[in-house]
């Protein structure tokens, strides 16, 4: 699907979300929890786990927005714990916290970026810490030229500091905002508060054909982005860079 209302060669930078849009945070996510899950021998689906995880999240980065996000990931795993009825033991918790840096990419993220990179300045801004971020970078293997984390702002999306930060360095690259693209698979993160900033976005569908919004929670309001893909190949293919 592509609800397209500009053309790529409208813009000289894009700023991306990175987890659920450049690393697969859902699958990374599962796979961290699957022992904690077998050990209480759990029986819910892993779209149902990730729903919990959505409720759970938000709350915490909005009440303790300079906490770093792997103590965001031990609090949200107590609370999955909690509402199951379950326990979540010391070391789980501190597993789940480092779990990040084993998240995976998408398959087609380091050859997009790879190849957009030949045409725009690319941005990164992620609700992670510096830490976290460093080994999600080195999957993507691309040179950000501007990387916005939690840990840099002390808030997390969709809070709109980290658009607010990169655009201000952005202009300052001689990059005015109308030439900035936002792309991102999180309505609720990203294309809220992208819009409300009046950036022009790009939705990285990555769940199309599932139920649900995943992780994130969905969108309050509704919103509409200027570009809808299935995936980064396929933005990448609008371009005429080539298909990673």
């Amino acid at each position: 699907m592509n609800a397209t209302r500009c053309t790529l060669d409208d813009f000289d930078a894009m700023t991306f979300d990175c987890y659920g849009t450049l690393i697969d945070w859902e699958r990374g996510i599962l796979d961290a929890l699957e022992p904690w899950r077998r050990r209480h021998d759990l029986v819910l689906s892993g779209d149902d786990l990730l729903a919990l995880y959505a409720q759970s999240e938000p709350k915490h980065e909005a009440a303790t927005p300079a906490k770093p996000y792997p103590e965001i990931l031990k609090h949200v795993l107590a609370d999955v714990a909690r509402s199951l009825d379950v326990d979540a033991l010391d070391d789980e918790l501190t597993a789940f916290s480092r779990s990040v840096r084993d998240w995976p990419a998408f398959p087609d993220s380091p050859d997009a970026l790879r190849l957009l990179k030949q045409h725009y300045k690319l941005v990164v801004v992620s609700n992670v810490d510096r830490g976290s971020f460093a080994y999600s970078n080195a999957k993507l293997g691309v040179e950000f030229d501007l990387i916005v984390t939690a840990e840099d702002v002390g808030s997390y999306k969709p809070d709109p500091r980290h658009f607010e930060f990169a655009l201000e360095s952005l202009g300052e690259m001689g990059v005015p905002p109308e030439r900035v693209l936002h792309v991102a698979q999180s309505l609720y993160h990203d294309h809220v508060p992208a819009k409300a900033l009046g950036l022009h976005t790009a939705w990285i569908n990555r769940r199309a054909g599932k139920p649900g919004s995943g992780a994130a929670p969905p969108p309050a309001p509704a919103v509409h982005p200027d570009i809808i893909v299935d995936n980064l190949a396929a933005l990448v293919e609008m371009r005429g860079a080539g298909s990673p």
